[in-house]
């Protein structure tokens, strides 16, 4: 006897009513959620400071100010 191939497979479960097939599609879910816990276990992801790291430091409030102020000095104020 030979075993069963995919196409075999699908040809059975085509043949099931809906409800069935939900069933198994749940608990296949369930084996694949299974199996690739424990295939591959989660990695901590890095923060997104410890990501941001590189680029320094933040500018203060006053960096801010002062630009805002460098920017926004030569604008039209009649304008607005």
């Amino acid at each position: 006897m030979t075993s069963p191939t995919l196409d075999d497979a699908i040809d059975l479960v085509l043949q099931l009513p809906s409800v069935e097939k939900l069933r198994l599609a749940e608990r296949l879910l369930k084996t694949l959620e299974t199996e690739l816990a424990t295939a591959m276990p989660l990695q901590p992801r890095p923060s997104l400071y410890g990501a941001l790291a590189h680029l320094g430091s933040a500018p203060s409030a006053e960096d801010i100010d002062e630009m805002r102020r460098e920017v926004w000095g030569n604008f039209p104020r009649e304008d607005i």
